[in-house]
This record gives C-alpha cells, sequence and structure tokens, in this order.
C-alpha cells in the first residue's frame, strides 16, 4: 500500500475543484474520524459537511471529543439526522441499506468510501470478484429483495470504479494482490496514516494504569464464549489492574460484570479509541482480541513507545457460529505491523 500524505495529496487534492462542496453520511466513531481524515487530506474538496446519524450515543461522544481539537478549514460536523441526505456521496459503510439506497436514488458523480473496519476488506473483496456479486455483509442472510439491493449497489460501485469515479479511502493494510485487483478495476485505493489526528495536541493525559484492554464485539455476536473472555480479563486483573475500554457494541449487561471484577476500571467514553487513548506514554501496552484499532493504534502510538499487542483467539473461545473462514478474516490483521 502506498505512503500516506504524498500520495493522498497528489491524488485527492487534483480533484478539489470538481466538487465545491460534499456531503458525507456516517454511522460510527471511526467513519466520522475517517471522514475528518478524508476531507483533511483533499478527498472532498474545499468544502465539506459532515453528517452523522441520529440516534447513537457513541457518535455523540465522538463529536463531543472532535470539538475539542482543531477541526480542518472548511469542514463542518453537522446535526445528527435519521436519514441519509439525498446529496451525500461519501460514506464508511457501503453495505448499509440506506447507503446503497441512497447511492441508487440520487446517482452521485462520484463516491468516496472511509474506513468501516473490516467491512472495508471485505467490500475490496468483493469488489475485485465476480461482477454479479452483490454487496452483503459477510454473515448477513437475506431475502430476495435485501439481496437484489445488493446486487444493485454492486453494479453502481462497479460503474462508478471503470468510470474513475470511485475511492476507497483506508489506513489499513490492504494485502498487495487485493490491492492490485481493485485498481485494476478502476477503484482509486487511497492510504492514510491518521495525518491530521497525529498533529492535533493532546487534550490530557490517558489512564494511569500500564496494560490498557479495548472491548470485543464478538461476544455479544455469539463469536466467542462469555466465560472464556470474561476470565481472561479476571486473569488479566489478578496480575496488575487494567483499564478497559468498551467496544461501542458491548452488551452493558457484560459490561456491568467486567466493572465489578477486582482490578478492572471501566472507561466508557463511547468515543473510537484512536481519540481516546492518544495520551498514552511509554511503557503502557493496549492489549486487543482481533480488531482493526490495532493497526490504527500502532500508527498512533507506535512512536510514542507504546505497545498494541493482538491476542490470539484460542480455539476453545469460539463458539459453533465462528466458522473456520470467518475466524481466519477477522484475525488477519492480528500480527501485522505497523
Amino acid at each position: 500500500m502506498n505512503g500516506s500524505s504524498p500520495g493522498v495529496d497528489h491524488e485527492g487534492r487534483s480533484r478539489a475543484g470538481e466538487q465545491e462542496s460534499a456531503v458525507a453520511w456516517v454511522e460510527s466513531p471511526l467513519q466520522l474520524l475517517c471522514a475528518v481524515e478524508a476531507h483533511h487530506a483533499g478527498l472532498y474538496g474545499a468544502r465539506t459537511l459532515v453528517v452523522p446519524r441520529a440516534g447513537q450515543r457513541s457518535l455523540k461522544a465522538t463529536r463531543r471529543e472532535l470539538r475539542r481539537l482543531s477541526l480542518p478549514e472548511g469542514l463542518v460536523v453537522g446535526e445528527p439526522r435519521e436519514r441519509m441526505p439525498r446529496r451525500a456521496w461519501s460514506a464508511g459503510d457501503a453495505f448499509s441499506g440506506q447507503v446503497q439506497l441512497g447511492w441508487l436514488r440520487a446517482a452521485p458523480p462520484r463516491i468516496v468510501i472511509v474506513d468501516d473496519g473490516l467491512a472495508t476488506i471485505r467490500l475490496l473483496e468483493l469488489l475485485a470478484g465476480r461482477p454479479g456479486a452483490p454487496l452483503l455483509r459477510a454473515r448477513a442472510t437475506s431475502g430476495p429483495l435485501r439481496a437484489g439491493l445488493g446486487v444493485a449497489a454492486g453494479l453502481r460501485l462497479r460503474l462508478a470504479a471503470r468510470r474513475g469515479r470511485l475511492a476507497v479511502f483506508t489506513a489499513l493494510p490492504v494485502p498487495g494482490e487485493l490491492a492490485q485487483a481493485v485498481r485494476e478495476r478502476g477503484v482509486e485505493l487511497v492510504a492514510h496514516d491518521f495525518g491530521w489526528l497525529r498533529a492535533q495536541p493532546l487534550s490530557g493525559p490517558g489512564p494511569v494504569e500500564r496494560t490498557v484492554v479495548l472491548g470485543t464485539s464478538l461476544v455479544r455476536n455469539g463469536l466467542v464464549h462469555r466465560e472464556r473472555y470474561l476470565g481472561w480479563l479476571s486473569a488479566l486483573a489478578a496480575e496488575e489492574p487494567i483499564a478497559y475500554f468498551p467496544h461501542r457494541r458491548e452488551d452493558p449487561a457484560d459490561l456491568a460484570l467486567i466493572g465489578r471484577r477486582p482490578g478492572i476500571t471501566v472507561h466508557e467514553t463511547g468515543a473510537p479509541a484512536e481519540l481516546t487513548l492518544r495520551g498514552l506514554t511509554e511503557g503502557q501496552r493496549v492489549l486487543s482480541l482481533p480488531s482493526t484499532a490495532i493497526t490504527s493504534l500502532r500508527v498512533l502510538l507506535g512512536r510514542r513507545g507504546v505497545t498494541v499487542e493482538p491476542v490470539d483467539v484460542p480455539d476453545d473461545w469460539w463458539t459453533s457460529r465462528a466458522a473456520p473462514d470467518l475466524r481466519t478474516h477477522l484475525q488477519m490483521f492480528s500480527g501485522a505491523t505497523s
């Protein structure tokens, strides 16, 4: 994958005049953060309105954290809305039914997709695969109507790629063969390394504990046994105090159980780890089950002497719902280096 700032400026800013203003629709904290980075990198043009989806507590927390920073010139984070604005041509979740319908109805002249975790890699795999493959989530079970929408959305994106009007903006280390395949199909694959966020001053210190654990959605999604996961946390806390930063989709009942365990302090910030853990210092470490946050935190914290350690999921943690190919997909970045 190419380096960040030089490649992004050359590819992104060269089209700044194509759109006087952009509207980006975001449905998760990571999408919101990456939309800010995309504007900073020049993919949107001079003015950008970022519209968060309404009803998301984590998005509200992320907006609050961003207000403490100096947003790039020309970018405004607007008020939350229930529905994707008709003018939106940038989004993060290409598998969202609302996003797919929006792109089919509005037929935007250009589409920019920002990071949404491992879903970004799944999207690239589908775009590089057979032409008629529907854009559906990896574990989705869809009826005829939803599958039909996925097929139509796939055709829309592939057509945009052939016309040079589809860009994917990502901080993930896309495998070389996959990157080449999507570029051959016309997708503009733009790398970044959180250049805007890295340039921002720290708003305060991080947690005092040496060890920070990132929460996971694998338990709530039924892919990892709850007892195994909670037992692992208890074993860690028996060795030293740990700071626990929940995943935005963790079950509140599970968080209550975790918070009652000795040696564990739960920090329910709601904002993404990329924002909340910037204050960590040399000698501290971050532990995480499979997550794309491993990659981004290595980029943000590695130069400060903070280690970000992936935790491979033992075989007996997985439930029967976690098929072997899904396990491989989830852990694809566990060993990646920054």
